[in-house]
């Protein structure tokens, strides 16, 4: 999200003026919640929790969603975005980008262990915890695919990239760790790589699934629901995961070529401290209905 720094503004900016405000938007970062449960955790009352939820609203930084709880609707409430950019020149010359939405269905190589799976929006793909349904033609459909350790590859293709020298290569994707049916309390290490280069490892604090996901289909229940949406953003400086430093590797070290594909692998070796799994959501599952989305930056 891009907001300019002008009056025209205003609500955004007052909307962050409220330390009560700002501790709704962290806790919200960690997942969505009721207005229940957020005036328990701030110490204040649903009324007075319920008009800083409106005025957040208004200035678009959360959106609310109306479902049945224990005692008739409950609204729940979700970040709109993870990262922000201020704009305070307008008139300058805009940067250059490209784009592309990589279906997470469409890997182009895998290696898994059970527990593992897919799932479209429809219904499951294959057998339950069979890693051979991997490579069923039909696993392109997938909206949602799960394992334990191993990894997924993907492919972004060449031509998204223009002749000038590449500014930053961004790749946002909504992830979360694995567990048969969850487990919210569930660490895993997440590697990410890039052309075969490990970009830095995020350890995920577990698989969500006591809250229905967003866009999740409502015949999908009692497992994994939503997961965290993470931007990685490499440039000539080095590696950020959501604004904050991951790795020194930069631009210069992926040996980008022109022409050439480059390789984008998310995995868990089963080595790792934290071998807990991986869960990727693709557009009509979990909270943010996206695949993954890669964005290359010119100056």
């Amino acid at each position: 999200m891009k907001i300019e720094v002008s009056t025209k503004n205003m609500k955004f900016f007052e909307s962050l003026s409220s330390s009560t405000r700002i501790q709704i938007l962290e806790l919200l970062s960690e997942g969505p919640r009721n207005i229940g449960e957020l005036a328990r955790q701030l110490g204040i009352s649903s009324a007075i929790t319920t008009r800083h939820i409106l005025m957040l609203e208004e200035a678009g930084l959360i959106h609310c969603k109306n479902i049945p709880g224990k005692r008739g609707l409950q609204k729940l409430c979700y970040l709109s975005d993870n990262e922000i950019t201020l704009v305070f020149d307008k008139n300058k010359k805009s940067r250059q980008y490209r784009s592309i939405s990589i279906p997470i269905g469409q890997y182009i190589n895998y290696e898994v262990t059970p527990s593992c799976g897919l799932a479209s929006t429809e219904g499951l793909i294959g057998m339950l915890d069979d890693p051979r349904y991997f490579s069923d033609p039909a696993h392109v459909n997938a909206a949602l695919l799960w394992f334990r350790t191993g990894w997924v590859e993907y492919r972004i293709p060449s031509y998204v990239f223009m002749p000038q020298p590449v500014n930053a290569i961004e790749i946002s994707l909504e992830i979360c760790s694995e567990f048969p049916n969850y487990n919210e309390n569930w660490p895993s290490d997440i590697h990410f790589y890039l052309n075969g280069i490990l970009l830095g490892v995020w350890v995920c604090p577990g698989d969500f699934g006591e809250i229905h996901g967003t866009y999740t289909p409502d015949w999908w229940k009692n497992n994994s629901q939503y997961g965290l949406l993470k931007t990685i953003r490499i440039t000539h400086s080095g590696c950020m995961l959501d604004g904050t430093p991951l790795s020194n590797i930069t631009l210069d070290q992926l040996q980008l070529r022109t022409g050439k594909d480059i390789s984008f692998k998310l995995a868990v070796p089963p080595d790792s401290r934290n071998p807990g799994g991986l869960n990727i959501f693709g557009k009509g599952f979990g909270n943010y209905d996206q695949d993954i989305e890669v964005m290359i930056e010119y100056e």
